[in-house]
């Protein structure tokens, strides 16, 4: 599991500064450092789970068991590197359920070799550099975005909703954060 986590935090960094650069680092965290099910407090449906400083946004995804899908993105896109370096980011973690409600045969053909830069691209639009808490979010109208597209805040029954997605969960980590989504951000098309 402690690779895994690392893959996560690569991924991100990478996004926040586009460099084909090996930039990787062999740190690691347990999965037993974050984990959203026993160690969150919920306060109006919001989990939120406050980091010692030692894991980072990539150890949190690959920690949890709702997010395989994203890690297993991340890796298929090569951005792994990007995710272990300072930060601060701010991710917008999809769960194993949002990219399974993507029409069917969606994640298979973007984990194709071959859309490599197209799922690079989408899973940048979740990455904005900065680290910001829920509530702060409420605040802005758009957020740009690491593939250099912007994504739009909506603040609906006083909950900040990220490109029409809800927030489940906010994880702080060492190098950010990463605020769990119920959807999956598509970047607008041209």
């Amino acid at each position: 599991m402690k690779p895994i986590k690392h893959v996560f935090l690569v991924f991100i960094i990478a996004i926040l500064f586009c460099s084909c650069k090996d930039t990787s680092k062999n740190t690691s965290a347990s999965s037993s450092d974050v984990t959203t099910e026993t160690q969150s407090t919920e306060r109006t449906g919001q989990a939120f789970i406050e980091d010692d400083g030692s894991t980072t946004v990539l150890s949190i995804a690959i920690g949890s068991k709702d997010h395989t899908t994203l890690v297993a993105a991340v890796q298929a896109a090569q951005l792994e590197n990007a995710l272990v370096n300072a930060g601060p980011l701010m991710v917008f973690a999809p769960t194993n359920e949002a990219f399974a409600a993507l029409p069917e045969g969606t994640v298979e053909n973007l984990l194709k070799p071959e859309n490599k830069d197209a799922l690079a691209n989408i899973l940048k639009y979740h990455v904005t550099p900065g680290n910001y808490s829920k509530d702060f979010l409420k605040k802005f109208k758009k957020l740009g975005q690491a593939n250099n597209d912007y994504v739009k805040v909506e603040v609906v029954d006083g909950e900040p909703m990220i490109g029409g997605a809800k927030i489940l969960a906010s994880i702080k980590a060492g190098n950010g954060i990463v605020h769990v989504i119920d959807k999956v951000l598509l970047p607008p098309t041209e």
